[in-house]
């Protein structure tokens, strides 16, 4: 339960940072990523802050040998770049720089009812889906064609 909580809080915390950083504004987003036009610094500035807070609390967390709020640290374990992610990484930088939004943004957004919020999430939710049918599919066609012991 206690695990929940801290979740719901740094989830409110982060929304808000979002929200008093202007960036649920695809406009202010889209402004960062027009280095021709009207360029707005601004994006660099919350980027720079959320790393100024992340990286000394981070260096901390690696001093200890569990984490506060859980039995143990939740840490990425590959290294590798493999091309799911590579794709990946493209295909969120096409939509962040189409669209001015990304998940987190888009949430907040879709919760105060801004168009662009609901049809980011709406995208979203439908190609999450989308990919979970393609990797069953893939996942049964390979399950068929293995020869069975």
């Amino acid at each position: 339960m206690k695990r929940r909580v801290m979740a719901f809080i740094a989830g409110v915390l982060f929304a808000m940072g979002l929200v008093l950083g202007g960036m649920t504004d695809p406009q202010k987003v889209l402004a960062f990523l027009d280095l021709a036009g009207h360029w707005d610094p601004s994006l660099a500035f919350v980027m720079g802050a959320a790393i100024a807070i992340y990286a000394p609390a981070y260096r901390w967390s690696r001093t200890r040998s569990k984490p506060v709020f859980d039995d143990v640290f939740h840490m990425p374990v590959r290294r590798d770049l493999d091309p799911p992610l590579v794709l990946g990484a493209i295909l969120f930088g096409i939509g962040w720089g189409l669209s001015g939004l990304c998940p987190g943004p888009a949430l907040v957004s879709a919760m105060s009812f801004r168009k662009a919020g609901l049809l980011f999430v709406a995208a979203l939710l439908s190609g999450m889906a989308l990919f979970t049918v393609w990797q069953r599919a893939r996942s049964s066609a390979r399950h068929r064609s293995s020869p069975s012991s």
